[in-house]
């Protein structure tokens, strides 16, 4: 349990945040998942309560909140009802493409995208992975070349959340070479722009009603003024925000791990066997007292490092501690958890079932455990 790291004002908006969930998001999740889509509408509900823009400043129509501990509870409280893919979508948009934005877009490209954003009128994507390129970035083949004010860019995408639905996508590309290398530049590409194409919705293993979709770009032109930051300093961008990219995966796999442990103490506290409660055995116990213990230690450490990013502090690699930690710790509790509901653990009416697929994707997702661990010894072998 949290001591200390939620104060009176985070609490109201957990109130708030809690009733637009059980009102707009919980009942409509099987359906989500038949459309393989995420209705619109939830976005402008959530924007008519405040929910969104949250970091974004009050002069774009946003909350002004700097403080984390806000999304927080609303990552909270979508995993408590198994939202994971609403919470993935949102992710994007609030934290990544919205964090972009608010760091480096010019003064044009805040007014002319946050607003919409905060107000659930315009849903983003992120396009870095390629078919030859996943975590690793320096291998992207998409390009954007200068044609007089313009860039022009060809290529294409893969794994893209909010692939389908999104108005508008900031794009990766190369867009030249530096010391015998490539650089790459971040570059906003509005969805009706002739050349742009989406492939159909990727069929994914979980996250089933958060749309997936390869996007491609034929001699797709947009004005040059929708390149976000420095031409050429993409990979320097993405570092920057890389502290609050991999610490919003992680939070969400504590989230998850926490809701997981919620369910099954209370499916072992009803379900019977061989004439007792699931929980009285003490296989159980033991196990769930091994689940929660790693889950508290897990949350007390993230809730560090969501002080140090309040404070400007959090690092790239210390956030790849945290997402590799978080999101296996996630694996390893809901496995757990589906097989103390035996049978209907596999069953899609309970909730650990869909936790189970949509969870898989977590230690993949924002760079593997293994591109994670590689990035904390990399600092470790380093001669600093």
């Amino acid at each position: 349990m949290s001591r200390g790291f939620y104060e009176a004002d985070h609490e109201d908006f957990r109130a708030l945040a809690r009733r637009f969930v059980s009102r707009d998001v919980a009942p409509h999740l099987d359906r989500w998942e038949r459309d393989r889509l995420v209705d619109r509408r939830v976005w402008h509900a959530a924007a008519e309560l405040g929910l969104l823009g949250l970091r974004t400043p009050e002069r774009y129509g946003g909350g002004g909140a700097t403080d984390y501990r806000f999304r927080c509870v609303l990552t909270d409280e979508l995993a408590r009802v198994g939202a994971a893919a609403f919470a993935s979508g949102l992710a994007i948009n609030e934290d990544i493409v919205a964090g972009y934005l608010i760091a480096l877009g010019t003064e044009e490209q805040k007014r002319r995208w946050l607003p919409g954003m905060a107000a659930g009128e315009v849903v983003t994507s992120i396009a870095m992975s390629e078919p030859g390129a996943g975590s690793d970035l320096r291998g992207i083949a998409t390009t954007a070349n200068r044609r007089g004010d313009q860039w022009v860019i060809n290529g294409s995408k893969t794994f893209i959340t909010n692939g389908s639905s999104s108005d508008v996508v900031l794009v990766a590309a190369r867009t030249g070479e530096r010391e015998g290398r490539p650089t790459f530049s971040l570059i906003l590409v509005p969805t009706d722009t002739p050349g742009f194409t989406r492939g159909p919705k990727l069929r994914k293993l979980g996250l089933h009603a958060q749309d997936t979709a390869e996007l491609y770009f034929d001699e797709v032109a947009v004005p040059g003024e929708n390149l976000v930051g420095e031409e050429g300093r993409g990979f320097h961008h993405l570092t920057r925000q890389l502290p609050l990219e991999r610490l919003s995966i992680a939070w969400r796999g504590l989230a998850g791990a926490e809701a997981a442990l919620a369910w099954t103490v209370d499916y072992t506290r009803t379900r019977k066997a061989f004439g007792q409660r699931i929980i009285d055995f003490q296989h159980t116990r033991f196990r769930l007292a091994e689940l929660v213990t790693e889950v508290d230690v897990t949350r007390a450490y993230l809730e560090s490092l969501v002080r140090e990013l309040n404070e400007g502090r959090l690092d790239a690699t210390t956030a790849a501690k945290a997402k590799w930690w978080a999101t296996e710790l996630q694996q390893r509790v809901v496995t757990a958890c589906l097989q103390m509901h035996g049978g209907y653990g596999y069953m899609e009416e309970y909730p650990i079932a869909r936790a189970f697929a949509d969870g898989r994707v977590q230690t993949i997702v924002g760079g593997t455990t293994e591109i994670m661990k590689e990035i904390i010894g990399r600092e470790l072998a380093s001669d600093r």
